[in-house]
């Protein structure tokens, strides 16, 4: 194997599970989030000799797979709707009921806003830092994020956590 190829292997390693858990808040689906983390994977693969010299490959990673969830979602050819089956998984000292909620307002919006509430409070990213990944004005992601919170606020409630 080449330096390369260990250099990137250990990067995946290292990032999998961050990439993972976006991929799972955009996707509310442990299978599109498996197949979008190694879409973006391949992605970041084939040119990883450029991107290891980026300041913050991990960042560079999560743009990569933000973009990926968008562009895939833009599809025409994309038709696969998220399941109402949660799977059997149980982890103890969360509220269960709170974070379906969520997952189900997070899935009744367009995969732009997703990405954009996503991206700024799951994540925890500046204004700045998701108009730059995602390619957009800092005053659009202002927009894109207030009008999703009204969304979000509809199905969840007023008093839930989300922040004004």
């Amino acid at each position: 194997m080449s330096s390369t190829e260990v250099d990137f292997e250990a990067f995946a390693r290292a990032n999998t599970h961050q990439l993972y858990r976006t991929a799972w808040l955009l996707t509310a689906d442990s299978h599109q989030a498996d197949d979008l983390v190694q879409e973006t994977l391949g992605k970041l693969f084939r040119v990883w000799g450029r991107v290891r010299r980026v300041e913050k490959p991990a960042a560079y990673a999560q743009t990569v797979l933000t973009r990926t969830f968008i562009s895939q979602r833009r599809r025409r050819s994309w038709h696969e709707q998220p399941t109402d089956v949660v799977p059997d998984r149980s982890v103890d000292g969360e509220d269960h009921e709170l974070r379906l909620l969520l997952v189900q307002a997070l899935a009744g919006l367009p995969a732009l806003d997703r990405a954009v509430l996503v991206l700024r409070f799951f994540e925890d990213r500046s204004v700045e830092q998701v108009a730059a990944d995602l390619g957009k004005s800092a005053g659009a992601i202002k927009n894109r994020t207030a009008r999703a919170l009204v969304r979000v606020r509809a199905v969840l409630g007023d008093d839930t956590f989300i922040a004004r």
